[in-house]
């Protein structure tokens, strides 16, 4: 059974149209804090981030922030978690993101959050880390980009067992269930790419 001490969560700064993702972002923060797990995220105060943040502050939870300098002399830092990291670049930020989490994931957000699901996803098929990810679909937030995930598998550029490295739950209890339990795959190799084609 795997530990989970802390989980790494990729979110929007927004907080969309729909109000189920602010709501999402909020239970799963308290979820973890039920759960003495750990959040490690972007330190933002606003949108999904500040909401996944607070929800684990108001159940007493430990919340590790981690955010560029540049972006704290915005002042979209949050002021009230337990730790917060700053480091020169978004590189930095987002390799310590993978580093302080024992799994992540991803709920609904824009660019920048799609941009860190797919860094680690690839870690992931490189051995990099061999930690569970997983995306919190939210009322189908991710369903378009699931159906792009299986149009690379059959166009011949991603190996179909790659896609289990994914979990794709619609509740943080399921995923963290996924995860305890997860098995990594084999590392990705040059052969793996030739026998795509």
């Amino acid at each position: 059974m795997r530990e989970l001490k802390n989980i790494t969560v990729f979110c929007g700064a927004g907080s969309g149209k729909d109000p189920a993702y602010i709501e999402s972002a909020l239970q799963l923060g308290k979820f973890l804090a039920e759960q003495n797990i750990g959040l490690v995220y972007g330190a933002g105060a606003t949108g999904m981030m500040g909401a996944v943040a607070d929800g684990a502050l108001s159940g007493n939870g430990y919340v590790k922030g981690i955010i560029p300098q540049f972006l704290v002399d915005r002042e979209v830092a949050h002021a009230d978690i337990s730790e917060t990291i700053i480091v020169k670049t978004m590189h930095e930020r987002k390799a310590m993101l993978e580093e302080h989490g024992d799994g992540i994931i991803m709920l609904p957000g824009g660019a920048g959050t799609l941009e860190e699901f797919f860094e680690v996803f690839t870690w992931g098929q490189l051995g990099l880390h061999d930690k569970p990810i997983g995306i919190l679909n939210v009322n189908g937030y991710y369903d378009q980009l699931l159906k792009t995930i299986d149009k690379l598998i059959d166009e011949g550029f991603l190996e179909a067992r790659f896609k289990t490295l994914v979990q794709v739950e619609t509740s943080a209890e399921k995923l963290l269930e996924g995860f305890k339990t997860f098995t990594p795959l084999s590392t990705r190799t040059y052969e793996d790419i030739q026998n795509l084609n």
